[in-house]
């Protein structure tokens, strides 16, 4: 029958701590004649290494008075190499199969330049190589166009609305006529007024009010309107009207003898001048629709202060909210006195404008 313990178990169990380290000094004598007799340089297997390692784990730094195969900073280092194969095995082994995600950065610019522009993934590539960025392929440009609903490829043809109001905005107007109900003795009367809208700026123009809108009274406006843009010293190149009767050819005739082109929208299709629609609904709710006219003159009135407080005083969403007429933002206020704030109420306070009092 085998012994249940090892001999060289039961000679340390029965032997004093004392006579231990007795034992451990004569052994590590040994080890050094035994090792004086070896190469001067004792190179170990991997295997070897492994089982050293693993024998250390409950040592800690008592390791330095013991170890004799190798210097203590070569056994350092064997840990520091066995820790970092571990690190990099398990950042592997968590990463997903396939290539990494392209950075949200370089996906953001892609995605402006497919935004701003007309361009194909190809043109979009060139201009990131331009911008150094040499880590994204063509066929990532196009996966991320996609993902994002966006054609990958360039825009053909004379493309959108919406491209065709934003290149042209700084010389394209929009006209609409604009009526207003004025009692007279025989009742009921429509005044028609022509409105103008300069669609980058914003700036208005509104006709002096009739109540016969024929062909030479529109085509006076029309003179008077060119006048009108000349002094905002705004180029006017295109004008976008509907295909209302009350516009004849003469009034036509005038813009094309200047070189501006007439550009009428299709039937039933008034999102076309969506902006000249949108001034006219503010100008009845803001100003016409708190008024009776009974005059004429009353009513080209109102309209004459209703177009400069919009011009000089309204803010405008499309301007940052401000004022058309406003090149640059005023001063930002560290703090608001409301004794240095002036209000100024035009048409019997129906138009009420605020500005900071002067210093």
């Amino acid at each position: 029958m085998k012994p249940i313990l090892h001999p060289l178990l039961a000679l340390l169990a029965s032997v004093t701590r004392q006579d231990l380290a007795r034992q451990v000094a004569y052994l590590k004598e040994e080890n050094k004649i035994l090792r004086a007799r070896l190469p001067q340089r004792l190179v170990a297997t991997p295997r070897e290494k492994k089982r050293l390692l693993k024998a250390e784990r409950k040592i800690g730094v008592q390791l330095r008075d013991l170890i004799s195969i190798v210097s203590y900073q070569s056994f350092r280092r064997w840990i520091r190499e066995t820790e970092a194969a571990h690190a990099a095995k398990d950042s592997t082994s968590k990463r997903k199969p396939g290539r990494p995600r392209t950075p949200d950065d370089i996906r953001d610019l892609v995605l402006k330049l497919a935004r701003e522009n007309s361009w194909g993934y190809t043109r979009i590539l060139g201009e990131l190589r331009k911008l150094g960025i040499r880590s994204i392929s063509r066929q990532t440009v196009k996966v991320i166009l996609k993902e994002n609903k966006i054609d990958p490829g360039p825009k053909r043809g004379k493309g959108s609305w919406d491209e065709f109001l934003k290149i042209h905005a700084d010389t394209l107007w929009q006209c609409d006529f604009v009526s207003k109900p004025m009692w007279t003795t025989r009742g009921l009367v429509d005044l028609y007024m022509l409105v103008f809208l300069h669609l980058g700026s914003r700036r208005v123009w509104i006709s002096p009010c009739t109540q016969h809108p024929d062909s030479a009274w529109v085509s006076q406006q029309a003179r008077n309107f060119l006048m009108v843009a000349e002094d905002m010293n705004i180029e006017t190149t295109i004008l976008m009207r509907d295909n209302d009767k009350k516009y004849s050819k003469e009034f036509d005739g005038v813009f094309k003898s200047t070189g501006v082109k007439i550009k009428r929208n299709t039937p039933e299709s008034p999102n076309l001048r969506a902006h000249v629609e949108r001034f006219i609904q503010t100008l009845k709710l803001e100003c016409l629709g708190k008024f009776v006219i009974v005059a004429e003159r009353h009513l080209n009135h109102v309209c004459r202060i209703w177009s400069r407080h919009y011009n000089e005083e309204r803010p405008h969403s499309a301007r940052d909210h401000l004022p058309p007429e406003f090149t640059t933002a005023p001063d930002e206020l560290a703090a608001v006195r409301i004794d240095d704030i002036v209000c100024t109420s035009k048409l019997g306070g129906v138009v009420n404008s605020y500005s900071r009092r002067a210093a």
